[in-house]
């Protein structure tokens, strides 16, 4: 369901291309992972918003019926409990568009990510 128009430069320009309703429904979910991942660096790759600390923590892009939220294989193994109520695979949970966001979990999954990120660069 990306906009067909120009690849965006960064998250602001990603989220200004949708519709208002889900423009304050990515704004939420970006200001939440902000929230969990101060100071963490935001780009655009693969085409989609993406926040780095210490690498990869989260990609996320809107779809037709849901927003993918990729925040890496080893998190949706960690939190596979959490996440039962969610469609996911490999590396994607699917959050559909007609419920809630679960902010809280969107926070829990990025602070993990940050202390994973953290470990492993202190471990290398």
């Amino acid at each position: 369901m990306k906009p067909a128009q120009m690849t965006p430069r960064s998250i602001s320009e990603y989220i200004a291309a949708f519709p208002a309703d889900k423009q304050t429904l990515l704004n939420t979910l970006a200001d939440t992972i902000r929230a969990a991942a101060p100071g963490a660096q935001e780009r655009i790759s693969y085409g989609m918003p993406a926040f780095f600390l210490d690498g990869i923590l989260v990609y996320f892009a809107l779809q037709a019926r849901h927003i993918g939220f990729y925040p890496t294989p080893e998190a949706i193994s960690f939190f596979a409990e959490d996440l039962r109520a969610y469609k996911t695979s490999k590396g994607a949970i699917q959050f559909p568009l007609d419920a809630p966001l679960p902010l809280e979990l969107i926070r829990k999954i990025v602070a993990h990510r940050v202390q994973t990120n953290r470990a492993a660069k202190t471990v290398g």
